[in-house]
């Protein structure tokens, strides 16, 4: 694990929530005062649900150790596949603006279920969990805010990001399991 990885994984993971910030500024004429509590709370749950699965991959540690380098390419294959599967087919009536704070709390679970996951990848390396997740963390909410600026200004976005998010995950995935083997 290195500081590439970690920033790497951290972008890929950060767009989903980029493109949820993005449709939610594009439904806005100007700034929202929600869309700073919005990239908090994207932020906030982006550093803790890795925490989570960590911790429940340390309660397989030993049995897990080996297969590491195929865990990792499973994980973030799989989470990148759906990212891509997702962004293609999104539903229409999922892109209206809703404030409420009950909403973005079951947008931040929504967009952050498969970063629980990740928290794996850090059983081989516990000394890369507390800066990886505060990096995930700030990466996610300057994210959010971009897209949400992004979305505010532009419209919205004929680009997506989530497509973009999911293959960086795909080949990360390929560079961890390549580098454990060669290793």
């Amino acid at each position: 694990m290195d500081w590439i990885n970690v920033i790497i994984m951290a972008i890929g993971l950060a767009t989903d929530c980029c493109a949820v910030s993005a449709v939610q500024g594009s439904n806005q004429r100007d700034w929202h005062p929600r869309a700073l509590l919005m990239a908090i709370i994207f932020g906030l749950f982006h550093m803790g649900m890795p925490v989570i699965g960590y911790l429940a991959g340390n309660l397989f540690v030993n049995s897990m150790q080996h297969y590491a380098p195929w865990i990792a390419l499973g994980l973030l294959g799989f989470l990148g596949i759906k990212m891509i599967w997702e962004s293609l087919h999104e539903k229409e009536e999922d892109k209206s603006a809703n404030w409420q704070v009950s909403n973005l709390l079951m947008l931040a679970v929504a967009t952050s279920i498969d970063v629980l996951a990740t928290g794996l990848l850090f059983v081989p390396y516990p000394d890369w969990l507390v800066p990886s997740v505060l990096t995930i963390g700030a990466i996610t909410a300057l994210f959010s805010l971009g897209g949400y600026l992004v979305g505010v200004y532009v419209g919205k976005l004929k680009f997506n990001m989530e497509i973009v998010g999911g293959i960086v995950l795909i080949l990360l995935g390929v560079k961890i399991c390549l580098e454990g083997l060669c290793l």
